[in-house]
């Protein structure tokens, strides 16, 4: 079993350069096999996920050629659909994409049940719809734990009316319209920058798409997409994820290769708690210069602050001063993380979809699991900034998501190290 050993205390400086976002690599890996042609993918992070992604697409009968520890070569001339491995599939949420991808390359799509972080009921029903509108028939097999879906006149353009702001369904229904008949329009589409930066890659493969990055995506089928060079964009939550970390525990970090506008949410926040923040080109100067403040936070779709740095912002509010209030809107039964910050000695009550937190003098080392991939972050953030020694269990969670988390915090002055047993 890995754990990660935390001994806190220890304010961090330095530089920080931050990896290519996750969120935006896991749905552009998958929609390179709609070229049928090489992609050279750069800027990858070398994460579980991602490798997963890579291994499934090797199943599926893609040559994958790794070019460094960032930059992979993806051959899909062979690849068949229907084939993909259900023990990788479902272990990412990811997976959800090789449905549109399936779909929009050979008409019929066959994928085993999704994985990925638990915060509740996570339905696929919009991709369901948007897939529908463009002529597809869904099934679930729910006994043996497949998705199924047929196109048998082909994928179609039409109108795509999102009941609800859903990231997942927004990216899926444009991998699997880039290629249909004419021309389909997506309303109520999520903003993230990750669906910016997948357009981007489509269009540099040949597609026609406009409007990414607003509620409404215009995407104009083509016959055929090509393959090319993309470099993925850097990953605001990790950025954020270390700017808690220089919050909770002091100092002053440079935050590189970063695109300061995606951060905004975010540093407008630990700005109203009393963080220093100097912006630049592509890097952030974060730096404690007094004690931290209370506020109050809701998550919301973009560019609302985002509900994947909830429980590392909940973790800073926990040594910050007075009652602090963190309200979640995008996913149901996303503090499951809190019991494990009680363990260490902090204050905080859920009700419903909310959570007040009373900061503390300090919190105390303890054992402690992260429960999913952005809690496991709140794990290392509380366990940098409590008296003590902290072991975080459950670590491949966190590995999901994080590139070399801990030779990068090593490198800033953290004392944190992964030991097996």
């Amino acid at each position: 079993m890995e754990r990660y050993i935390v001994s806190g205390g220890k304010a961090l400086f330095g530089d920080v350069e931050i990896s290519g976002m996750k969120n935006a690599a896991l749905p552009i890996v998958v929609a390179s096999i709609l070229t049928g042609e090489k992609c050279v993918i750069e800027n990858l992070p070398s994460i579980s996920d991602v490798r997963k992604s890579l291994d499934i697409l090797a199943a599926m009968g893609a040559e994958v050629n790794y070019k460094g520890n960032n930059s992979v070569e993806i051959d899909s001339k062979d690849v068949k659909g229907g084939i993909s491995p259900y023990d990788l599939v479902s272990k990412m949420r990811g997976s959800t994409y090789l449905i549109g991808a399936e779909l929009a390359r050979f008409g019929r799509a066959k994928v085993g049940w999704p994985g990925g972080c638990d915060f509740g009921v996570r339905p696929i029903d919009q991709h369901i719809k948007g897939f529908e509108a463009l002529g597809a028939k869904v099934t679930m097999d729910t006994e043996n734990g497949y998705i199924y879906a047929d196109a048998p006149n082909g994928l179609h353009g039409n109108s795509v009316y999102f009941d609800v702001v859903s990231v997942g369904a927004t990216i899926n229904v444009m991998i699997a319209a880039v290629l249909a008949k004419g021309k389909t329009v997506i309303d109520n589409a999520a903003r993230e920058p990750h669906i910016v930066d997948l357009a981007n890659f489509f269009n540099t493969c040949g597609a026609k798409i406009t409007g990414a990055g607003t509620s409404v995506i215009k995407i104009q089928g083509v016959e055929k997409l090509h393959g090319c060079n993309y470099t993925i964009i850097p990953d605001m939550i990790e950025a954020g994820t270390f700017m808690a970390a220089v919050a909770a525990t002091g100092g002053k970090v440079n935050i590189k290769n970063i695109i300061p506008k995606h951060m905004e949410s975010v540093s407008a926040k630990l700005e109203e708690m009393g963080m220093k923040i100097e912006e630049f080109d592509d890097s952030i100067t974060i730096e404690k210069v007094k004690p931290l403040k209370k506020i109050q936070i809701k998550t919301l779709p973009y560019p609302g602050f985002p509900t994947d740095m909830h429980p590392q912002l909940t973790a800073v509010l926990c040594t910050a001063e007075g009652m602090s209030t963190v309200t979640e809107g995008v996913w149901e039964n996303r503090f499951r993380y809190v019991e494990e910050l009680r363990k260490m000695g902090a204050e905080i009550e859920v009700e419903g979809v909310s959570a007040r937190v009373n900061g503390v003098p300090t919190l105390r080392g303890a054992e402690v699991k992260a429960v999913d991939l952005r809690g496991g972050a709140a794990m290392i953030i509380a366990g940098l900034a409590a008296k003590g020694t902290t072991e975080i269990t459950n670590i491949m969670s966190i590995e999901r998501g994080y590139d070399d988390i801990v030779g990068k915090l090593t490198a800033l002055g953290a004392d944190i190290r992964k030991i097996e047993e």
